[in-house]
């Protein structure tokens, strides 16, 4: 399966954004799929993730009650609905994906082996 990004952009503290990655050359719904981001000078973290099996959600603290991951697997694409950004929350946002492993053990870099483009996002305060 590949991954593309998109839905990045510059948006003000308090407005949101929706990402969208979108798949093709698989089936979408054996792939347990994962937001994560890099900020300038940080390493990449982990943001969010749902499992292919039940969609069950995990996020990272720091976007709790913020951040909401959904997938389509009709559409074959995963989206992150962005609420009350912060300017904190910049940096390139990429998605990826692994094939049949639960969300609860995917919550790392190196459990994935799809990786979509980053797309930029920016708050400014």
């Amino acid at each position: 399966v590949q991954l593309q990004a998109s839905g990045g952009g510059l948006v003000q503290a308090g407005d949101s954004l929706r990402l969208s990655c979108a798949a093709s050359g698989g089936t979408f719904s054996w792939y347990t799929v994962a937001w994560f981001r890099q900020a300038p000078g940080k390493e990449r973290e982990f943001v969010t993730n749902i499992s292919y099996n039940r969609g069950s959600t995990y996020y990272v603290d720091s976007v709790k009650g913020r951040f909401t991951i959904s997938k389509d697997n009709a559409k074959n694409t995963v989206y992150l609905q962005m609420n009350s950004l912060k300017p904190e929350d910049t940096a390139v946002y990429y998605c990826a994906a692994v094939f049949l492993v639960v969300g609860a053990a995917a919550k790392t870099q190196d459990a994935y082996d799809v990786w979509g483009q980053g797309t930029q996002v920016t708050v400014s305060s």
